[in-house]
């Protein structure tokens, strides 16, 4: 069921930016949960500007509500009326397309008027109302592969957003659940993916990859110190995207900050998995 690499297919173009396995390298990073107007326009401008010379494809991501936390406790976001304008300013002023989450079958109409990909969460990776809704306003659909599936079960997930009509769907790996309150990622499911889907365009979540879930009792935790070493082995392996989650100052982050990278740190890090793509390609 496995191959080489991540064959060639279907290419899913958001704005400018294309994802494909066979293309150059794509980036979805932005803070994991979006904190403020002032906020989301700093760390989108930040990255803007780190990937122009580059040359990669840069889609801004952040969560208007973080439905998926540890404690009831845990900060929830800004919810989906005030984000929404958020969004379509970073569309329009920085001339960046936009990823959010979507948690229910209700909000992704709404959000797909200002965003111009909608994720779904791993937990929800099977939820086939959700699926269809999202694939129904013909925005691009990015579904991460949960913690607890094969990655040749993802062949059934994408089938019922392509079945609903819509042909722009992304798989992304983001490890699998392994023991207590840790993930490891299996370099082998890239390929796998790409070949169970019909070449559909595999991104590699190499922050999320190193999330400890629960880890810190009420919250999670994370190891931020091996996204670089993940991220290389996934681009290494060839991938069409890498998922960065960043933030100016992760420690004071209201969700996931033990496995986002600080943004300081985006620009070499950048850098290096674009050579090691450059390689993996032959570009």
């Amino acid at each position: 069921m496995s191959t080489a690499s991540p064959s060639p297919g279907p290419v899913v173009t958001v704005g400018p930016v294309r994802f494909g396995n066979h293309l150059p390298l794509s980036l979805i990073a932005g803070p994991c949960a979006l904190e403020s107007r002032g906020h989301a326009l700093e760390v989108a401008a930040a990255l803007k500007e780190i990937v122009a010379p580059l040359g990669l494809g840069l889609v801004f991501k952040s969560s208007f509500d973080k439905a998926n936390r540890t404690s009831a406790g845990s900060a929830r976001g800004l919810g989906l009326d005030e984000a929404l304008p958020i969004f379509a300013e970073i569309r329009e002023r920085l001339g960046l397309p936009v990823l959010t989450d979507v948690h229910e079958a209700g909000q992704c109409a709404p959000a797909a008027e200002a965003v111009d990909v909608l994720q779904i969460p791993a937990f929800l990776c099977r939820q086939t109302d959700l699926l269809l809704a999202a694939a129904a306003t013909g925005r691009a659909v990015n579904v991460k592969k949960g913690q607890f599936l094969a990655p040749w079960d993802m062949a059934h997930v994408a089938a019922k957003i392509t079945g609903a009509g819509n042909s722009k769907v992304i798989v992304t790996e983001r490890g699998a659940s392994f023991g207590y309150n840790t993930l490891v990622s299996d370099m082998r499911a890239l390929p796998i993916m790409a070949q169970v889907t019909g070449g559909a365009p595999v991104v590699f979540d190499a922050t999320h990859s190193v999330q400890q879930p629960g880890g810190q009792g009420a919250t999670s935790g994370g190891q931020r110190e091996f996204v670089p070493v993940l991220a290389r082995a996934a681009v290494a392996v060839g991938v069409a995207g890498v998922f960065i989650e960043t933030h100016p100052d992760p420690d004071r982050a209201p969700s996931d900050g033990p496995n986002m990278v600080p943004l300081r740190a985006m620009p070499d890090l950048l850098a290096r998995l674009v050579a090691f793509d450059r390689l993996a390609k032959g570009l």
